[in-house]
């Protein structure tokens, strides 16, 4: 894969598809592999990884012990360059991010985390980044794709 559109900021969708058995989770899984790899510049913050639990035990159903232990397996990616940055300022323009786009509060303090981080693609699974003109949006999933996933949810 080329880096072209890095460094990429990965999303807490991205993160919990790739670590599924979802039809779909392909288009996640291979950003995941390319940046553990080092092929891709990756930042991941680290409350990313508690949203990305949260979504692994509530919509696809894994154990609590099993999301934590491939969320922390996750974690020894070495080549991933991984955000702690929960200061103050950076909570504070994220709620300026979220109020100027009408997103959610994660979403702005992610967004605000990219900008800070010189992030120039955030990987997501949905559009709500679409709303940021600091840094592009890739939308991994098709919408013929992301139907998919709603159905396998549904079962």
């Amino acid at each position: 894969m080329s880096d072209a559109g890095g460094p990429y900021l990965f999303d807490v969708g991205v993160i919990a598809l790739a670590h599924t058995e979802a039809p779909v989770r392909e288009a996640a899984l291979t950003y995941v592999r390319d940046a553990i790899a080092g092929d891709i510049d990756a930042v991941v913050p680290y409350p990313a990884l508690f949203g990305a639990h949260t979504v692994l035990t509530t919509y696809y159903g894994r154990s609590n012990a099993e999301a934590s232990r491939l969320l922390q397996n996750f974690m020894d990616a070495k080549r991933i360059h991984w955000n702690g940055g929960l200061s103050e300022s950076t909570v504070r323009d994220g709620f300026s991010q979220a109020s100027e786009t009408n997103v959610g509060g994660r979403d702005g303090y992610y967004a605000q985390v990219a900008i800070d981080e010189g992030v120039n693609t955030v990987l997501t699974i949905d559009d709500d980044f679409e709303r940021f003109d600091a840094f592009d949006t890739e939308v991994i999933l098709s919408p013929a794709e992301f139907s998919e996933l709603n159905r396998f949810l549904e079962n």
